[in-house]
């Protein structure tokens, strides 16, 4: 079915449904940044693949929302005879329906997949013009999407202490207190890496995020009740594992549960900007008394205990040959016959292989960012998108991966020359390359946020006239999400204090339409700075050991305090890497840390 097609279909459902307009975001019911192919509705409706976004389908038009990473990929892929392009951030969605919309109509949605915090600014903001919100209880794409994927049914995995380093009734006896002394008798968990922190759990059932997709309550006893399905637990003992007071329920009992909250009066907690409106809904229709507050769970995950922190040390040494060997290969392969032969594609399965050649390796963390020249201009850029550009036409590369291990994340840009790179992207890598270093130095007080240390990534660039339009830096997790809140580094991040053990990735970058994209991304991990001064103060621990280009690097932009981070870096890449190197790998990785 073309795309036309689909938005005729769903238009059709529309009028049956007595609605002018239709939304449809890039979210599933956990409303997590990944979700499985049964909820890519967004893609289904607009062909549009990116990570966030929405579409808006009006009577007689439709509109595509996207971020700045994301506003070249939206033209490529999304029929512009169809459908109009917008940025979300400057220009929502909801401010385009109140130009498109008249007063007495009505805008649906699905209340699984927005959240509460979402459905009470809407339906103010919508009723302040007198167009009403209208919940639907079937979802119209569902209706329309004749071979929508099945959920698949991936076993669970139960996760050794000796990777989390704290047992499930330790955590939960924590928060339980917090609960207790807030008079909150339960707190309600909708996505799934809280829910899987909490209860030493993993699972495979979204590509690259290892979860069991489930919801969760924590009662203020410290009791869990989890929603998932059972089939992924069979054969395991998650009591034994989790604790007795933890039991396993399907998934659709839920709204039974949630119910019967309600019916008790109970005083039910929840995150109004990760928990869906549906869950909401349910329990305030049955009179619980709802309490709005962030998830308890997100900060204690955030600050890595030292088991969580050493393990990430470990997977990233690992990590860290892997990506060498890959360089390595690269520039081999590039001074070989036909270097045309490898494209995007084809340097995406060869930089996996060398990890999966790690027996720990389980899978990559997100899907390989291989791009070269003008399709690294898109920051979120994936080569089965188009046609994968191949070696030999453009002078950089830019390869943005990160792997699964039991014991910890990863997450690694390089830009590398596969080229003749000119002056001006020597310039502008290196003016990005100092920005990476100037965070990566920075000592801040206790107290300090994300939002707050972002300029110091972007102030060579600005000095010069140029930006970048993505964050800085995000949160990423142990064995779980590679982009984990509520911690981040951008111009409008986070004011949660950086603290001991988050780990943020380190990422400014530089991009040009139809022209090249720029990246230099470590992940750091947050800890005391020993400096006997009057007040507590962090620093970064640079995890990353990988060398950057230094064919790309022109000192004439780079301060003394640079070059000799720079230095300092490559010999700690070498003291960490060279052990795990042999032959022609060992012989490019000494070339590639020499000083500069």
């Amino acid at each position: 079915m073309s795309h036309a097609n689909r938005l005729a279909a769903v238009r059709c459902a529309m009028a049956e449904n007595s609605i002018n307009a239709f939304i449809v975001p890039h979210d599933d019911e956990h409303l997590g940044e990944y979700i499985p192919p049964y909820a890519e509705r967004l893609a289904w409706i607009s062909g549009f693949t990116g990570s966030a976004g929405a579409a808006v389908v009006l009577t007689d038009k439709a509109a595509v929302f996207v971020d700045g990473r994301y506003t070249v990929q939206v033209r490529q892929q999304c029929d512009a005879t169809l459908f109009g392009y917008h940025h979300l951030i400057s220009e929502p969605y909801l401010d385009w329906l109140l130009t498109e919309l008249n007063a007495g109509d009505k805008v649906g949605f699905d209340p699984h997949l927005h959240s509460q915090s979402w459905y009470q600014n809407a339906e103010e903001k919508l009723a302040a013009h007198h167009i009403t919100l209208v919940p639907v209880s079937n979802n119209l794409i569902d209706e329309q999407w004749h071979d929508r994927p099945v959920p698949d049914c991936h076993a669970a995995l139960l996760l050794s202490q000796d990777y989390s380093g704290q047992h499930s009734e330790a955590k939960r006896s924590r928060i339980a207190q917090d609960l207790a002394a807030l008079q909150v008798d339960v707190q309600l968990l909708t996505q799934a890496e809280p829910i899987n922190w909490l209860l030493n759990i993993r699972g495979r059932d979204i590509s690259c995020l290892p979860v069991v997709l489930s919801f969760a309550l924590l009662h203020q006893d410290g009791s869990v009740q989890l929603f998932a399905d059972p089939a992924k637990f069979a054969g395991l003992d998650l009591q034994a594992h989790s604790g007795n007071n933890v039991s396993l329920l399907p998934v659709n009992e839920l709204a039974t549960a949630l119910q019967a909250l309600g019916k008790q009066g109970a005083r039910v907690q929840l995150d109004p900007t990760t928990a869906n409106a549906w869950s909401a809904l349910v329990l305030s229709e049955a009179g619980a008394e709802l309490v709005y507050d962030d998830d308890p769970c997100m900060l204690p995950k955030a600050c890595k205990n030292p088991v969580e922190v050493n393990g990430s040390r470990t997977a990233h040494l690992r990590d860290g040959a892997a990506v060498s060997r890959f360089l390595a290969w690269l520039d081999r392969r590039i001074n070989q016959a036909n270097p045309e032969l490898e494209h995007e594609g084809t340097l995406a399965d060869k930089l996996e292989g060398f990890r999966a050649a790690n027996s720990e390796f389980v899978e990559p963390s997100f899907s390989t960012i291989s791009a070269l020249g003008p399709n690294a201009a898109m920051c979120h850029y994936h080569h089965l998108n188009g046609t994968p550009r191949t070696l030999g036409q453009d002078a950089i590369y830019l390869v943005d991966s990160g792997g699964q291990y039991l014991d910890g994340t990863t997450d690694i840009t390089r830009t590398v020359a596969v080229g003749e790179p000119d002056a001006e992207m020597q310039k502008l890598f290196t003016l990005v390359m100092r920005g990476h270093i100037d965070l990566a130095d920075a000592r801040f007080p206790a107290g300090t946020g994300g939002q707050q240390l972002d300029a110091l990534a972007r102030m060579p660039l600005w000095q010069q006239g140029y930006n970048f339009d993505h964050g800085t830096g995000h949160g990423v997790g142990h064995y779980l999400s590679v982009h984990e809140g509520p911690q981040r580094i951008s111009p409008k991040g986070s004011i949660v204090p950086l603290t001991t053990g988050m780990i943020v990735s380190n990422e400014p970058g530089y991009y040009r339409e139809d022209g090249f994209g720029i990246r230099c991304e470590n992940l750091q991990v947050v800890q005391p700075a020993d400096l006997g001064g009057d007040i507590p103060v962090f620093e970064f621990e640079t995890l990353t050991f990988v060398p950057f280009d230094r064919r790309l690097i022109d000192n004439h932009w780079l301060e003394d305090k640079h070059i000799q981070w720079l230095n300092q870096y490559h010999a700690q890449v070498w003291e960490n890497i060279s052990p795990q190197l042999e032959g022609d790998d060992l012989a490019w990785l000494e070339q590639a840390t020499r000083p500069i």
